[in-house]
């Protein structure tokens, strides 16, 4: 059976991820000419999306750290199980928004929970399923975080009024991670227009995965 290919969208919180999943989709179906499925962490399916209402409420400040990395992990598992992992095994083009970087960045950097666990629950929860591209939007933590207050209509939730210190160490753990690996997760400049951020996804995806 033909193996699909999995493209992970990662990026601080305000960087541009689902508008660039909105636009690259398409592209890359027309482009490749594969069938492409969308979807988010946490979320994706009906279990995971009520484990995401619970993570992301702003009413459950009292949340432990822990419980937060193991309820991603489970809606990661569920979702994976039922949509992501079917999918790549039809030979369709899978493309993400968050996926196992998240952990490392938020729960990891952000947290300051141990980088070998969450890489070990990682590893457990998806059975090592690695993406085979990840495009990394970056953008400054505050500029970002300065989008979300002014986006309009989007919900505001319990991790966007963290601390700003917090979403720095979000960015810098992003970008330490795309040091370690140059070869899958790919830096964009989510400054640019959604434009030219789709026009250099592109790119990348062709060199990586052509």
């Amino acid at each position: 059976m033909t193996q699909g290919k999995l493209i992970t969208i990662e990026g601080p919180d305000g960087s541009g991820k689902t508008t660039l999943l909105e636009i690259l989709a398409p592209a890359v179906a027309k482009a490749f000419e594969v069938e492409v499925v969308t979807s988010r962490e946490p979320g994706g399916v009906q279990i995971a999306e009520q484990i995401r209402k619970v993570i992301l409420d702003v009413n459950h400040t009292t949340m432990d750290k822990k419980t937060e990395l193991l309820l991603y992990m489970a809606a990661r598992r569920q979702h994976l199980v039922e949509k992501v992992l079917p999918a790549l095994e039809a030979g369709k083009w899978v493309i993400l928004d968050r996926f196992i970087d998240s952990s490392v960045a938020y729960q990891g950097g952000g947290r300051g929970l141990d980088l070998a666990s969450i890489q070990w629950l990682n590893a457990f929860a998806t059975d090592r399923l690695l993406p085979d591209l990840t495009l990394l939007l970056d953008i400054p933590s505050e500029q970002g975080l300065a989008r979300i207050m002014a986006g309009q209509g989007r919900e505001i939730n319990r991790l966007d009024l963290e601390a700003a210190t917090m979403h720095q160490k979000v960015r810098q753990t992003y970008l330490t991670l795309a040091e370690q690996v140059p070869e899958r997760i790919k830096v964009l400049d989510a400054q640019k227009t959604p434009e030219v951020i789709l026009e250099e996804s592109l790119a990348l995806i062709s060199e990586v995965l052509s």
